[in-house]
Parts: C-alpha cells; structure tokens; sequence
C-alpha cells in the first residue's frame, strides 16, 4: 500500500521500519493539548472538542483563527473531517440550531458533515511555546520568557511574554517594524517614546489587563491586540504602546497547529484555512 492510498495515513519511523496507522481524530486533540493543556485555559473560556465523535479517523485537518460556515464549508471542500480553531466556536450557550446565525449555521454544517470542530484558546495563549511566543518569533525578539507567570498545578504558564530585539530600535522604526511584520497599515499607539526600545512585552489578543504588568516588567514596548480607550493616556515616554488589532496579533496561531500536529501526527494532513477572515472590516 502506498502512502497517499489513503489520506488520513499517519507514518512512524523507528529501527530502520516504516509503520503504517490510522490517526483517529482523538489523536489530532491530544496532540494539541499534550502542548497546551486544558487546565491552562481561563475559568471563562471554553477550550478543547467543540463538536464531533473523537474516535473517528481523521481524514486531514483545517486550521483558523476563527471558525464559521465558509471554513467548514472548505473542509468539506476538501475532505478534511478536522477543523482546529483558536476561538471556541461555543462560547456561550445555544438555546436552539438553526438557521439564525453564523454560529448556529456553522453547528448544523458541521454536524450534517461529520465535522470535528476543536477550539486551542487561552490554553494555547497561556502556554510555553503558545501565542505569544509565536509573535515573539515573528519580531524575532531574544530570550523570549513569560511574564505574568502563574502555576497551574506543575505547569509554569504566563498571561504574555517578554524579549529583546536583537539590537536596540528608535520607537519610529519599531512601529514600522511591527507594521511590516503583522501586514498592517496602521498602529494605535501613544506618544512616541524618545528613547530606543530593546525590551518588549507581548501579549496577544485582548491584553491590555497586562500593561501595567508590563510596564512594572521594564519592558520599553508593549504589544497587544486590542486596548481601552482611556489606558492609552499617561504613560508618555514611560513605554511604546503599539495596538495592532486582536485577528492581526493571532494571526499566526494557525502555524502552531500545524508545526504540533506534524510533530505527533506525521502525515496527517493539515492546511491553514483559505476563507478564514478578519471579522473586521476596515472601510
């Protein structure tokens, strides 16, 4: 039997013998949670199987920032019985399914299509090697550590991360690096800081809870998601707010998926999804 007879086929290697087996969806979400286990997530999320029967084979898995109707629709597309979000499609109760919303639209589609639908949240936000650490790479900051550190249980976790740039940065040059780097236009930021910056937090999404953290870590930089109105006064020339918008800040989350379910399920395969969109228009 060939490899590619079936797409699902996973591949081990060990002793000099290939080894043939079928990746069972539960596979695909423990993988995901051996990294960024549940009980990291906050006491408000709603993180790990969202949808679907674990013991099914995984035929290949779709990865987004955010699941709707038109990323289940592509999976279905293209034979993936998978979809790993980092938003939790549930997030609130439903009292019916229907037809009334995307929310409800996209439970019917993937129940109708045998869709598993997987949500890695602030689990994955809260882990080593997570969300931020992922940004951090992207800025290719140095000695990337958590800050906000907190245990849970035996795991160390952390709310955001800080680092270095590898050489000092003015403020100007920074906000254009960060532009450059996340594919934006526009930076919401305070006064620019009249010193270089070297020291920056992180902390994707919305993570202005963490600026005062932040600014107490000596961090000259602080990047997030999202921020109050209000916090973006009376911190002239103490640190570089730089906003850069919360899908921006999250948008690479889909590449951990991938590298983690390549690593523990190899030859599954995985995509990042095609329609998956900023829920934001910019006009």
């Amino acid at each position: 039997m060939h490899i590619n007879d079936k797409k699902y086929l996973s591949l081990h290697f060990e002793n000099n013998v290939f080894t043939y087996f079928n990746v069972k969806i539960k596979e695909v979400i423990d993988a995901l949670e051996r990294f960024a286990p549940l009980p990291l997530q906050e006491d408000w999320d709603n993180a790990g199987l969202q949808i679907g029967l674990t013991e099914t084979e995984a035929s290949g898995a779709l990865l987004c920032l955010d699941v709707n109707e038109h990323v289940v629709d592509e999976a279905v597309r293209k034979g993936f019985n998978v979809v790993v979000a980092h938003h939790p499609l549930l997030f609130r109760g439903l009292k019916q399914i229907s037809d009334a919303d995307d929310v409800q639209r996209t439970v019917t589609k993937a129940v109708k299509n045998d869709i598993a639908i997987v949500a890695m949240h602030t689990n994955m936000d809260n882990a080593r090697g997570g969300v931020n650490f992922k940004i951090a790479e992207k800025l290719q900051l140095e000695n990337v550590d958590f800050f906000a550190r907190k245990k849970v249980g035996d795991i160390e976790a952390g709310s955001g991360v800080t680092g270095f740039l590898p050489s000092p940065m003015p403020a100007n040059a920074f906000i254009n690096m960060v532009k450059d780097t996340f594919g934006i236009h526009t930076a919401l930021c305070n006064q620019p800081l009249q010193r270089d910056i070297s020291k920056v937090a992180i902390c994707g999404g919305a993570g202005d809870f963490l600026l005062q953290q932040a600014i107490a870590e000596g961090a000259d930089a602080f990047i997030t998601g999202e921020m109050h109105y209000h916090l973006y006064a009376g911190h002239e020339q103490q640190l570089q707010i730089c906003v850069i918008g919360h899908y921006q800040s999250e948008q690479f989350t889909a590449e951990l998926f991938r590298d983690i379910i390549a690593k523990d399920c190899p030859g599954l395969k995985t995509e990042l999804a095609e329609t998956a969109r900023n829920p934001i228009y910019y006009l």
